[in-house]
């Protein structure tokens, strides 16, 4: 197979998706934030992914051969930057939001957060287009947060902004643009 770099060119549309073309909305639980948190993070989201799966293997041993069959379908944890700015609204709503789930100190749930309506929300993270089209759409289902970073702080840190990431685990993944689940 010769090279043909006009073939690679005609397979390219759009001239590729651009991993910097994104944004992530997600609300907050009712007890977690005072509803700015939710605007800003769209603005503030430095990184995410688009969501993976992966499908388990059933192995079975017969007659000294293994068969593999397929088995259920998990999801890893989803992990989002934010930029951390002076008002700390959203590094506060995730500390709230995760003190619902769990106090630091008494190692108790808050009531508003009893049951997995209480303290999950659902959220997308949408891929656009150089021309600021929709191009993929993913809503994870049931998000809560596992892990917020520490934040380093440091005297010789000059000219750089805050961040902090945010683990999140999810029940699934939905593609909302074309309507694959």
């Amino acid at each position: 197979m010769a090279l043909n770099i006009n073939e690679f060119r005609s397979q390219m549309t759009g001239d590729g998706a651009r991993p910097n073309l994104f944004e992530v909305s997600m609300p907050f639980p009712g007890f977690s934030a005072p509803g700015t948190a939710q605007s800003k993070l769209t603005f503030q989201c430095k990184t995410a992914q688009l969501p993976g799966a992966t499908i388990g293997v059933v192995p079975v041993q017969y007659f000294g051969r293994e068969l593999k069959f397929a088995g259920n379908r998990t999801f890893a944890d989803w992990t989002i930057t934010v930029i951390n700015d002076e008002d700390f609204v959203i590094r506060n709503a995730f500390e709230r939001w995760m003190n619902g789930i769990n106090s630091h100190n008494l190692n108790v749930r808050n009531p508003a957060a009893l049951s997995p309506l209480g303290y999950t929300v659902d959220g997308e993270v949408t891929q656009f287009g150089k021309q600021g089209d929709t191009l993929k759409k993913y809503k994870f289902v049931g998000l809560f947060p596992t892990d917020l970073t520490p934040i380093d702080v440091d005297w010789g840190s000059n000219d750089t902004i805050e961040e902090f990431s945010v683990t999140l685990t999810y029940q699934w993944w939905e593609s909302v643009a074309d309507n694959v689940v």
